[in-house]
């Protein structure tokens, strides 16, 4: 089976194979992956580019995304992947001439993309980014996924109990606020009201308002997963990683302190400098400082001391719902 997500910055594949006992988690006392990895891939086509400002996608950005998944035709029909689906999420949500982006869908691949609700997209990250996780990862989660038009805020154990979509991501806050390079105090300074303001609304939503990350975790201190580029970029620079390594991105624990001081880095660095860091990918080097003040400010408002980063995410779900 193939799942596909696209984003307001990446399209992403992930072919894989699904065995009987899928959908087992750590409710389940489960903490092996129930997908097996075929293929994985990512492309950066910035389908939400300008989307904040004109509510309309670029005619460039269509035919970026037309060609990754030109691409992503081909893997899946050279695996012969027996089912679909295709999840579409902030960028065609927001946009006036989402039609247009739907019949280059249809046309390309072959299947209708879904613009799913806010209820079935946290139910897919939820369960893709939870369904690996190791019992030392204790419940409840609260798990953020710092996209490039939206950050989602899912609070569950076994299933999701709270969530919520706020439009704080990493795209969307560099075009409205960090259009510097580097960005100005200023202007870091309208992004953090901003994001913050829009966190506290999320965490208050999911119940997870009134913590500070000073005062150190206390009794029912949810375990922060992290999910998308953002984090795991943030993760491998945190880690001193001498290349983007998923291995060692997946499930690595990082503190508060080390989230900082990676967000504090890349505000002071030009888009050039950013760019000679190992892990960095060139499409994600100019919104990157963005994506890890969104995750610092989620660290602080919710009062915990680390985050746990995953590779597994809403496109492990999309997969997974195909069982």
């Amino acid at each position: 089976m193939a799942g596909i997500d696209c984003g307001t910055n990446s399209v992403r594949l992930l072919i894989a194979d699904l065995g009987r006992d899928a959908g087992a988690g750590p409710e389940h006392g489960r903490a092996d992956p129930p997908l097996t990895d075929v293929v994985r891939r990512m492309e950066i086509v910035r389908l939400g580019e300008g989307v904040d400002r004109t509510r309309r996608l670029a005619p460039e950005a269509i035919d970026r995304t037309r060609r990754a998944l030109t691409g992503y035709a081909a893997e899946i029909a050279a695996h012969g992947a027996e089912r679909v689906r295709m999840c579409a999420t902030s960028a065609s949500r927001d946009a006036d001439n989402a039609a247009e982006f739907v019949a280059m869908v249809q046309a390309t691949l072959g299947v209708t993309p879904e613009v799913v609700t806010g209820d079935e997209e946290a139910r897919l990250t939820f369960a893709g980014a939870v369904g690996g996780l190791a019992a030392t990862a204790a419940a409840p989660y609260l798990v953020v996924d710092i996209g490039g038009g939206s950050t989602e805020f899912v609070v569950g154990t076994g299933t999701v109990d709270r969530a919520v979509s706020v439009d704080i991501g990493c795209v969307r806050m560099t075009e409205r606020h960090l259009r510097a390079d580097p960005p100005t105090p200023a202007q870091i300074d309208a992004a953090r009201r901003d994001i913050t303001d829009a966190v506290d609304r999320a965490l208050t939503a999911v119940g997870l308002a009134g913590r500070s990350v000073s005062a150190g975790p206390t009794d029912g201190t949810p375990t922060l997963v992290g999910l998308a580029g953002s984090v795991t970029t943030v993760a491998g620079i945190a880690l001193g990683l001498d290349a983007y390594r998923p291995e060692r991105l997946h499930h690595a624990t990082v503190s508060y302190q080390q989230v900082a001081a990676v967000t504090t880095d890349l505000l002071a660095m030009p888009v050039a400098e950013r760019l000679r860091i190992p892990v960095m990918h060139p499409g994600r080097a100019d919104v990157i400082a963005a994506g890890a003040m969104v995750l610092q400010i989620i660290m602080e408002r919710a009062g915990v001391p680390a985050v746990v980063a995953s590779e597994h995410d809403i496109l492990d779900g999309i997969c997974l719902s195909l069982r």
